[in-house]
């Protein structure tokens, strides 16, 4: 058992994560992080030591750690389709639901990684590799070789967030139904036993 989260700690965290997703790394201000997590100002250097690079960076690996629960959950279900199928819904659902203001953390970041701070994109690479492995790990378990497998798990990762992207510029899930109509046909084919 790990040492136990402050609750202040905790509330930044997942507030910086909730704020990433709207505003994007540059947007995520530690002053923006505090007003939305009521955590009190002294709190950020004392969880933190190393500021708002450290606190972007913790929160892009929890909201990766979020979503990999997600995908390792959905890659236990015997149906490999309907897990993809699930994903996409999740997208679908976070996007509508937030009126297509709310994306992907981790997309965030990594479209506005620099050198000043490659913490928070070594930890958005790391997310993208663990939700691959997931899908792999997955497409393998129903028959794929290790290769397709991860070249597939690639895919679905680049399409469903890159319709994420596309939705939220549109404010229509036309571009994530298209991808995931197209992910769910492909993969019922290649899936299929004997194929």
């Amino acid at each position: 058992m790990g040492p136990r989260k402050s609750g202040s700690r905790e509330r930044m965290v997942l507030s910086a994560a909730a704020l990433l997703r709207e505003y994007g790394a540059g947007g995520t201000s530690v002053d923006k992080v505090l007003a939305h997590s009521g955590a009190p100002r002294g709190s950020v250097y004392h969880h933190f030591p190393g500021g708002r690079a450290q606190l972007i960076d913790e929160a892009v690996a929890h909201a990766g750690d979020f979503v990999a629960g997600l995908i390792d959950a959905a890659a236990r279900a015997d149906d490999p389709v309907a897990a993809v199928d699930a994903f996409f819904a999740l997208w679908r659902e976070q996007l509508v639901g937030s009126d297509f203001r709310a994306g992907c953390p981790i997309v965030a970041v990594a479209v506005e990684a620099n050198g000043e701070a490659p913490g928070p994109a070594r930890s958005a690479a790391a997310a993208f590799g663990r939700w691959q492995q997931a899908l792999a790990a997955l497409f393998v378990r129903h028959g794929l070789t290790e290769e397709r497998g991860r070249r597939l798990g690639a895919f679905v990762i680049a399409a469903a967030e890159g319709a994420v992207v596309m939705c939220r510029a549109e404010r229509s899930t036309a571009p994530l139904d298209a991808a995931a109509a197209e992910i769910h046909e492909l993969l019922a084919h290649a899936l299929r036993p004997g194929t």
